[in-house]
């Protein structure tokens, strides 16, 4: 991942190993419950940064595109003052849109069902079983590395797709609706030779060798 961080020291190279395995971000407004959180979760091998409230995690300068790589989630209480669970899932967009698993001790059905419309991974009522909570981490998890391996490659795409010229790109397109090289030179106006040269170009900056492999790219560049 481009610009994160590079482990040096012991410290930093056991940071970096929990990072790997995925990071957790938690915020609750009861000191109590966030310290017995951090001490399971780092005894499962994550790595833990707590915060008192929504608030104070969007103000901070947590940024896991300039950290160590690795699955991340969120795991937040609903009722806290400021601002509650569910305005932070509105707005966690910012913060990469990572997972989230909500947790409340007395909320009802209604925060628990607009959580997990809009895309929470679970909702945990306190006082929950560890293996509960554990369970939805690791799927939180699996989320998150689903979520960056998308990036990575869509990122990867997008970057080849924008290299080509106007002209490979109104080759490229031909292609993609199963039109055959004289088609195209005769669509645009163009010498059967530079299409082919064109082409060559296209697929050299692609990183691919067959029309399907193609279409995969192109289509995978301009998701999102």
């Amino acid at each position: 991942m481009k610009g994160t961080k590079v482990p040096v020291t012991v410290a930093e190279r056991n940071i970096a190993e929990r990072c790997l395995q995925g990071r957790i971000v938690l915020i609750d407004d009861d000191a109590e419950i966030i310290s017995a959180l951090v001490a399971l979760l780092e005894m499962e091998g994550y790595f833990c940064k707590s915060y008192q409230s929504a608030q104070e995690f969007l103000n901070s300068d947590f940024d896991p595109a300039t950290s160590y790589p690795g699955p991340w989630c969120v795991l937040s209480d609903v009722k806290m003052p400021e601002m509650d669970g569910l305005e932070l899932q509105r707005l966690l967009i910012d913060k990469g849109n990572p997972p989230l698993i909500l947790m409340s001790g007395v909320s009802g059905a209604y925060e628990a069902v607009a959580g997990l419309r809009t895309g929470a991974i679970d909702f945990l009522i306190k006082p929950f079983d560890a293996d509960v909570l554990l369970a939805a981490i690791e799927t939180a998890m699996v989320k998150s590395k689903e979520h960056q391996e998308f990036s990575t490659s869509h990122s990867s795409a997008k970057e080849r797709f924008l290299s080509l010229t106007t002209r490979e790109i109104e080759v490229v397109e031909r292609l993609m609706l199963g039109k055959i090289n004289r088609e195209i030179a005769e669509e645009l106006d163009i010498a059967l030779r530079t299409v082919k040269l064109h082409r060559q170009h296209a697929f050299e900056k692609l990183g691919v060798t067959k029309i399907v492999d193609l279409v995969k790219v192109v289509e995978l560049a301009n998701q999102g």
